[in-house]
């Protein structure tokens, strides 16, 4: 009897065991969060393909499997979709059931609509809407965000008045270039925050701008005044009724007069017209001369040229909007226009360009001209035509796609590797040469089935002063924990491209992501698991793919010190790949 109760009680014992398995693996995600963002997905367009990526489960424990999704114990905590050309608007109410949503960012896309509701999302702690075209108010459930940290709603259409901010957890707040109006709260959250958090905003009023609020009405006047009144308002409407006649003989004389002049300033309306079409330039009170050529024997156009170029947006980013511009020559340029750098003073700004302008290497992105202006800066640069490794590597997958192979993948690395070494040893005396290196600042250049790259938006860092975060080395361990950036610092970036370029993946709001999950699985058993699906197809070169992905854990150790330089990246690099196979761009 007693083995047939032992039997008895082992055989709960396993039922249950079973019953709480099932229930994990079907808890491997919440379909309430996945069925949540599906809307989303369907209602906007972007330079990634959701439709194909975001299938199937989200998450699986802790680690996503959909582009821009972070996750955390089978739930969606980071929704981070930053410079993808976005664009659309967002549907109505969609984050409710993502209720352990902390971080939510589509900075430098180009949606519209109204912002979106983040009423009853208690763990979202950082909100990152900028660089858009969001119109409406500011909604007031964002008042009652009791984790909120950082809110940046800068650059978009914002109308309507700043409600009362006053969560002390808020450390990060920005809300200027919109349309808002009215008297900034007296606050004291929204007070620790200087001009540069509210600015270009020509209906707000208050501390910390210098623009005094309208005074309030005095109150009405009492009754034994109101007799006085009448009597004044009818000796005004007889002088009024003398004047009048006088003042609308003066008027068409006047008017009479000055219609020469605004015959003669047809020509100058028609020009503004041509700038606001260009998109680069509408009013610039402080408009200097012309541009700045770098070799200053040779100057090709002038900004009035410029500015009747026709020019279609190419993509926004940490630094400002790429445009592409066409000439009247029919020649093809790139034109930066640059953001948030209006506290610059002409001589820092020019002598960083002229020093950037004079780096002249096969792999580096050629800059021409720049031009300043206290509320414009732009750089001038040659147009390379086949677009960004970012592109080639995570857009439009699916059917029809010709992925980037592995021979290909490789010349990139070399390319870009080639470059950074030359910017480390030519501008040594800045700490970090390029400061910005990922895929989207890896421009293409294809001579057949030959690849040449070359490194763009470099030289930057040394203009941001303590906004350094803005670029691809703010999130290096070092950078987050306080530390200054050195040269290693564009090591780690280089390391996370080369996890990008071999996984197909796009690194996520936190590099150690990427690599915190390839080293967990090389740690195990070296599994090919962590390559991109289209490189294990090919028959060859999964030996060298191994050996790269060692080397991009080393470039992005922890430790600076561990990381190695430059040159010995380049040298494993030639190393690992037989040099024989592989054609070297000159």
């Amino acid at each position: 009897m007693r083995r047939v109760m032992r039997v008895y009680h082992v055989l709960v014992v396993l039922t249950m065991f079973v019953f709480v398995k099932l229930d994990v693996v079907a808890r491997e995600f919440y379909e309430e969060e996945r069925d949540a963002l599906i809307p989303f997905r369907d209602s906007v367009k972007s330079s990634l393909n959701l439709h194909g990526n975001w299938t199937g489960p989200p998450c699986r424990n802790n680690l996503s499997r959909w582009v821009g999704i972070g996750c955390t114990n089978s739930h969606i905590t980071h929704l981070t979709l930053e410079s993808i050309n976005l664009t659309g608007t967002l549907p109505v109410g969609f984050l409710q059931n993502v209720t352990f949503l902390s971080k939510l960012s589509f900075q430098n896309n180009f949606l519209t609509g109204n912002l979106p509701s983040l009423r009853n999302l208690m763990y979202l702690d950082s909100v990152i809407l900028s660089g858009n075209g969001f119109l409406g108010p500011i909604p007031l459930d964002y008042i009652n965000l009791p984790k909120l940290t950082t809110l940046e709603l800068q650059e978009n259409e914002i109308t309507g008045a700043i409600p009362s901010f006053d969560q002390d957890s808020l450390t990060a707040f920005n809300v200027s270039y919109n349309q808002l109006s009215g008297p900034i709260p007296d606050t004291n959250v929204l007070e620790r925050f200087g001009v540069g958090s509210y600015d270009h905003n020509s209906g707000l009023c208050g501390r910390p701008l210098d623009i005094q609020c309208p005074v309030s009405p005095p109150p009405s006047p009492s009754k034994h005044k109101k007799k006085f009144l009448k009597v004044g308002i009818i000796v005004l409407i007889a002088v009024a009724t003398a004047v009048i006649p006088f003042s609308v003989i003066l008027l068409l004389f006047c008017c009479y007069k000055k219609i020469g002049e605004k015959e003669g300033k047809k020509e100058e309306h028609s020009n503004e017209g041509i700038e606001k079409k260009a998109g680069w330039s509408t009013e610039d009170p402080g408009r200097t001369v012309d541009l700045e050529f770098v070799d200053k024997q040779t100057p090709v156009f002038d900004l009035d040229e410029l500015l009747r170029a026709s020019a279609e947006v190419l993509g926004k980013g940490s630094l400002g909007t790429t445009y592409k511009a066409t000439m009247e020559s029919g020649s093809i340029i790139a034109v930066k226009r640059l953001k948030e750098m209006n506290s610059l003073s002409k001589k820092e700004f020019v002598q960083q360009m002229q020093l950037v302008g004079n780096m002249k290497h096969p792999n580096l992105v050629e800059m021409t001209s720049f031009y300043y202006s206290k509320d414009e800066k732009l750089v001038i640069h040659e147009f390379i035509q086949d677009g960004s490794l970012f592109k080639l590597l995570h857009e439009s997958r699916g059917i029809g796609r010709i992925p980037l192979n592995w021979r290909t993948r490789v010349e990139i690395m070399k390319d870009a590797a080639k470059g950074l070494i030359f910017l480390h040893e030519s501008l040594s005396s800045q700490k970090v040469p390029h400061g910005n290196l990922k895929s989207t600042n890896i421009l293409l250049d294809f001579t057949g089935e030959t690849a040449h790259a070359k490194l763009t938006d470099f030289g930057y860092l040394p203009l941001l002063g303590s906004q350094q975060s803005k670029l691809a080395i703010g999130k290096c361990p070092e950078i987050m924990d306080g530390k200054k950036p050195t040269q290693k610092s564009d090591v780690y970036c280089f390391g996370v491209l080369l996890l990008e370029v071999i996984t197909g993946k796009v690194p996520g709001d936190n590099h150690e992501d990427l690599s915190n999950w390839v080293k967990g699985v090389v740690n195990t058993d070296w599994s090919m698991d962590i390559f991109d699906l289209a490189l294990l197809a090919e028959k060859e070169g999964h030996e060298e793919m191994l050996k790269i992905a060692q080397l991009a854990l080393e470039c992005t150790d922890v430790v600076p010190e561990r990381r190695p330089k430059m040159t010995q990246i380049l040298i494993r690099l030639e190393e690992i790949y037989d040099p024989k196979v592989i054609i070297e761009v000159s």
